[in-house]
C-alpha cells in the first residue's frame, strides 16, 4: 500500500471565519467552495474545512469532539519567518497558544490555534529542507 494521505478535513463551526484564517492568514487559495465546505489543493494532498454539523452527518450522525488531540504543522524556510507568520495568522482570527521559541531538540517554533481551536505548529527546522513546490523533506 502506498504511504500517503489524500485529504485532511477539519470540522469548523463557521466557514467564513475559518476561510479568513486560512486564506488571509496562510494566504491559501481555495480550489472549491460551497456553503458547507472549502477545499485547498496542497503539495500532495487536499486540505478541507467543512461545517462540523455537515461532517458529522456525513459520518452517519457521529458526535465529533473538537478539536482533537493532534497538531498540524506548517514549516517555513527561515527562522525569521516563524513569528511574522504567527502574527499574520493571529490577525486573521487565530489565537497564539505558545509563543515562538527554540525547543531543546533544535529549530524554532510556536503554536497557534485556528478559530475552531485546531492547533498549528509554525516551525523552522534547520535540518529539514523545503522543496520549491512546498514539500518538506525529513532529515535528522
Amino acid at each position: 500500500m502506498q504511504q500517503q494521505i489524500s485529504v485532511v478535513t477539519l470540522g469548523v463551526s463557521d466557514l467564513a471565519r475559518s476561510s479568513r484564517f486560512y486564506q488571509e492568514g496562510f494566504g491559501w487559495a481555495p480550489v472549491f467552495t460551497n456553503p458547507e465546505i472549502v477545499f485547498y489543493q496542497m503539495n500532495g494532498l487536499v486540505f478541507g474545512t467543512w461545517l462540523k454539523a455537515s461532517l458529522e452527518e456525513d459520518l452517519g450522525g457521529a458526535n465529533l469532539v473538537s478539536p482533537g488531540a493532534f497538531a498540524m504543522a506548517h514549516n517555513v524556510a527561515a527562522m525569521n519567518d516563524v513569528e511574522p507568520l504567527m502574527a499574520r495568522l493571529e490577525r486573521a482570527g487565530g489565537r497564539i497558544v505558545r509563543a515562538a521559541d527554540a525547543p531543546p531538540h533544535g529549530g524554532y517554533r510556536g503554536y497557534i490555534a485556528d478559530p475552531d481551536g485546531h492547533a498549528w505548529e509554525i516551525a523552522w527546522n534547520p535540518a529539514w529542507t523545503i522543496t520549491p513546490d512546498g514539500q518538506v523533506r525529513f532529515a535528522l
